[in-house]
């Protein structure tokens, strides 16, 4: 399917112990062959040779060959990859000396293109190889690895056949109305299956939305009346001094921010400014700042003073945070007055609300279910939801099946896109850019 064979380093391009430049396409074994001192056009499959590049007569450097042949490779073309010392100046070298004699450079994200292309992956898979590789989180990088594994083609499998047995029996009522044994399907018989499959089509948007969150971090939002020790809490959290902590109300005028790993769980933490009526305009914007945040903040910190009944201020804050998903924590442990979840931001004395952090999500979700992994998946997701529910509405003022179909075959349709069995040139073109050089 592709006729020039790609070249690119597949490792950092930094200093280092080793440094990987990979080959793939038909001529992929004949290129490394003419700057190879050993001979690799018989060597078999998954083997790897000792020897050096060769710049004419000239040795550049002491390398390790491995060949793969295809198609049991990743692209399922022909890989070589060559195994060079880590420096800069030789890796480019070795590169430059490969593009010289044949291969070209492939653009970034090209040898996944063509595992996809050649069938090695679907779509997903594809990405879940780029969520792997930015994974800064446990989490996340479950995700990705059930996701090589296939894992969302698993997912969707049984909603993809569960359409098109309902389209092959409208077909077949359409093309076939003459034959006895035909059963003859009824709006009454059509919709208990798709009300069935949106409900399907629910739990797993459900589960993947919460993966999204459990993948990219929880945004977490501390928030308190001036002076509570928001910013002491902060730096406890993070275990450094981000944050200027003073005896002085109102020293937090911007939003700081950090993030932290709890077992699997990663919080993207925000500290802001103390809300409460001012007449100081820098402060004030930090003020609006800290709401605008809030209102975002999918888990909200809300920290009052332990030491002391709970003030106008305290109930406005409780108020505002009401309908968010929060944990009331109370500051000053030594001096505590209140029960819950009580710590000492200044004596780094936290685990009660870490322990509490833990208890609030349930980790094991994404453990035992698999989920989609970004936004283009759930939003097809939600696109072929949305399908199904015009194709229910209709049946429902008694539509015929058959006229029906055109919104069931669209959800199909957006459920194989998914997969990228059905996609946009233009589309995959901007998915693989996004993928790093050599990947």
């Amino acid at each position: 399917m592709f006729e020039k064979t790609i070249a690119a380093i597949s490792t950092p391009l930094q200093d280092g112990a080793i440094s990987i430049i990979r080959i793939s396409g038909n001529e992929a074994i004949s290129i490394v062959q003419k700057l190879f001192s050993g001979n690799i056009f018989d060597a078999k499959s998954h083997t790897i040779h000792y020897g050096f590049i060769m710049d004419g007569n000239q040795p550049v450097d002491e390398v390790l060959v491995s060949i793969f042949r295809a198609p049991k490779t990743y692209t399922r073309e022909d890989v070589v990859e060559i195994n060079c010392h880590g420096g800069v100046f030789i890796t480019r070298k070795i590169l430059s000396l490969v593009l010289s004699n044949g291969a070209t450079l492939a653009r970034p994200g090209e040898f996944s293109m063509r595992a996809f292309y050649n069938g090695r992956i679907d779509l997903s898979q594809a990405e879940a190889i780029q969520d792997m590789i930015s994974a800064s989180n446990d989490t996340a990088s479950k995700m990705a690895i059930y996701g090589i594994q296939g894992s969302v083609k698993k997912l969707l499998q049984p909603l993809i056949d569960g359409i098109m047995d309902i389209i092959a029996q409208i077909e077949v009522n359409i093309d076939y109305p003459e034959y006895e044994d035909v059963q003859q399907l009824t709006t009454s018989e059509l919709k208990p299956k798709t009300k069935k499959w949106l409900e399907q089509i629910d739990q797993i948007l459900q589960r993947s939305q919460s993966g999204q969150m459990y993948k990219k971090g929880i945004d977490t939002v501390i928030v308190g009346k001036p002076n509570v020790g928001k910013s002491s809490l902060l730096n406890a959290l993070l275990d450094e001094d981000k944050a200027i902590v003073t005896d002085i109300a109102g020293t937090t005028r911007d939003i700081v921010e950090g993030k932290i790993h709890i077992g699997s769980l990663q919080l993207n933490l925000i500290d802001t400014a103390g809300i409460h009526q001012s007449d100081d305009k820098i402060e004030q914007i930090g003020i609006e700042k800290s709401q605008e945040k809030l209102s975002k903040a999918q888990l909200v910190i809300l920290l009052l003073d332990g030491s002391s009944p709970l003030d106008s201020q305290d109930q406005m804050l409780m108020e505002m945070t009401k309908d968010k998903q929060r944990l009331i924590v109370y500051n000053k442990s030594d001096l505590n007055k209140h029960d819950g979840i009580c710590i000492s931001a200044k004596q780094h004395e936290i685990q009660p609300l870490l322990d509490a952090i833990l208890n609030l999500y349930d980790q094991n979700l994404l453990i035992e279910n698999p989920v989609l992994s970004n936004e283009r998946q759930i939003g097809l997701l939600m696109n072929a939801k949305e399908d199904m529910e015009r194709a229910y509405q209709a049946m429902e003022i008694g539509m015929e099946p058959d006229l029906v179909e055109i919104d069931i075959q669209m959800a199909h349709d957006h459920l194989k896109e998914i997969l990228g069995e059905v996609h946009r040139e233009d589309l995959l073109d901007t998915l693989f850019s996004k993928f790093c050089l050599g990947k």
